[in-house]
């Protein structure tokens, strides 16, 4: 069991720059894998950076070269750096944490998102 808290959305003009945090708390950080998610209104959600318990980042095609995933296990923090912003990537960010369990079962929690607007 993890809470997620998602903060550092805002409102920023075309190829500027803004960081995501996601807040964990009620369990062990370090044994999560986590990712960041966003959803446009009328669309599916979709992943845009994950890393693995070990650190390893790994990144969609719309956002690759742009963000950058990172975790910090002493804080219990993922975060998102987001640099050269365009209209498109206006969405809700959501962060999630991800447990496989040894008899194969995955758990999944999401924080409640945060509002990023990109427009000039």
């Amino acid at each position: 069991q993890v809470q997620l808290v998602e903060s550092g959305g805002g409102l920023v003009q075309p190829g500027g720059s803004l960081s995501l945090s996601c807040a964990a708390s009620g369990g062990i950080f370090s044994l999560y894998s986590m990712a960041w998610y966003r959803q446009a209104p009328g669309k599916q959600r979709d992943l845009l950076a994950s890393i693995t318990t070990g650190g390893d980042p790994n990144y969609a095609d719309s956002v690759k070269g742009r963000f950058t995933i990172s975790r910090d296990n002493a804080k219990s923090a993922v975060y998102l750096r987001m640099n050269n912003l365009k209209p498109e990537d206006t969405a809700v960010y959501y962060c999630k944490a991800e447990r496989r369990e040894v008899n194969g079962v995955k758990y999944n929690y999401w924080g409640q998102g945060t509002q990023v607007t990109v427009s000039s």
